[in-house]
């Protein structure tokens, strides 16, 4: 049985240049950057003060942050993918940037973040929406969960040429309790939200033009995977969509990370929610891939799948699907295919810390399906797992 679905707000290309919003308030701007630079002071003084960090492959990944810094100058957004072991891995991977860089939020990464942790009432969906993370419903725990969920239209959009604006206003007025997640800028119209589920409603970054071409990281595991020899699950297709359907292809750099686990294992006892210090933290970025040579074949085959379907149902806006394009075998397919390869380039990442070969059979996803075991904090074939 197929989840619920809501679409997107539709973008109108035939706005002028003039119509469409080149930020959010400057409050909200304020409030972002004081955000983001003040967690990202606690990372950083946490992973040099309290801790023995590692950072492999730093300054060619600083080299691209600082080419994309003018927003009206980027060609194309920036996909970071790592593996993920520890539910402190964002934020506190990129303490390892220079605080100059986390103070800039139109330069600094979007995330996507559990609506059933991060969106629970005004005060949580504010700090995370102020932190760049985008509210995403898991299946476990909603119905409204899925490869096809509204946020993964934003996070298509952020990606792209924008901004995306809509028409319409808001599925409803945002609730003003404090219980309530849903959240909006106060100093901007309703066309510049979007819903997760129908009902609720959070500010659209994809609306405004200092978000094009953005950068968005994802963990593709979809859940923290923490094992001793250091293998990674099977990859969620989210990643796919995002290397396919962004306009133009992003830069894509993999990376991998080692020692969060230390510092908040499954296994730690009281107080659980304290970080532990004192440990090695390593983050490896690799080089940039060159897209069209390791996804070029793929997407050229998404752009005739999405050619075709527009030719028999009309108009696809960027980040919107048939249902061709979301069932048919050959995408089903495209999406298996582009997954492995993006799997594959964060293992190449892997081997360059000398860790040896992982078992060819631990990204399939029929390697973690065991019968009758628990998803939270369980220790599943011999690796502990949760989801974040």
């Amino acid at each position: 049985m197929r989840k619920p679905e809501f679409l997107p707000f539709v973008n109108h290309h035939s706005m002028r240049p003039d119509e469409q919003p080149t930020a959010p308030s400057r409050q909200w701007q304020a409030g972002s950057a004081f955000t983001m630079g003040a967690v990202a002071m606690i990372c950083r003084g946490f992973l040099y003060g309290l801790s023995k960090p590692e950072a492999h492959g730093l300054d060619q990944f600083l080299q691209l942050l600082d080419e994309r810094d003018d927003v009206e100058g980027r060609q194309r957004g920036l996909i970071t993918v790592s593996n993920h072991v520890s539910i402190v891995d964002d934020p506190l991977i990129w303490g390892i940037l220079p605080l100059r860089y986390t103070w800039s939020p139109d330069n600094m990464r979007w995330g996507l973040g559990s609506f059933d942790l991060c969106f629970q009432n005004k005060f949580t969906s504010t700090f995370f929406t102020l932190g760049q993370v985008l509210p995403t419903h898991r299946t476990a725990h909603s119905a409204f969960g899925g490869l096809f969920q509204p946020t993964m239209t934003q996070a298509i959009r952020l990606l792209s040429r924008g901004p995306f604006l809509s028409a319409n206003e808001p599925p409803r007025t945002p609730d003003t309790s404090v219980a309530s997640p849903d959240l909006a800028d106060p100093f901007t119209g309703g066309h510049l939200t979007f819903s997760t589920n129908g009902q609720d409603t959070f500010p659209a970054p994809s609306a405004y033009r200092n978000r094009r071409h953005s950068w968005v990281h994802i963990f593709p595991e979809g859940m923290i995977h923490q094992k001793d020899d250091r293998t990674m699950r099977y990859f969620k297709w989210g990643v796919s969509r995002l290397i396919l359907e962004s306009d133009p292809m992003p830069d894509i750099v993999p990376m991998w990370i080692e020692g969060p686990d230390q510092v908040m294992h499954e296994t730690r006892t009281f107080p659980r929610f304290i970080p532990r210090p004192f440990q090695n933290v390593s983050i490896t970025f690799g080089e940039k891939l060159d897209g069209e040579k390791v996804f070029g074949d793929l997407r050229n085959r998404w752009k005739q799948m999405r050619a075709k379907e527009k030719r028999s149902s009309g108009r696809l806006e960027v980040g919107v699907l048939s249902e061709a394009l979301k069932y048919s075998d050959e995408a089903v397919e495209l999406r298996k295919e582009c997954t492995m390869r993006v799997r594959a380039a964060v293992l190449d990442v892997r081997r360059t810390r000398g860790l040896p070969d992982e078992d060819p059979k631990g990204g399939r996803v029929e390697t973690y399906r065991i019968e009758g075991a628990k998803r939270e904090g369980a220790k599943q074939d011999g690796s502990w797992t949760r989801d974040p």
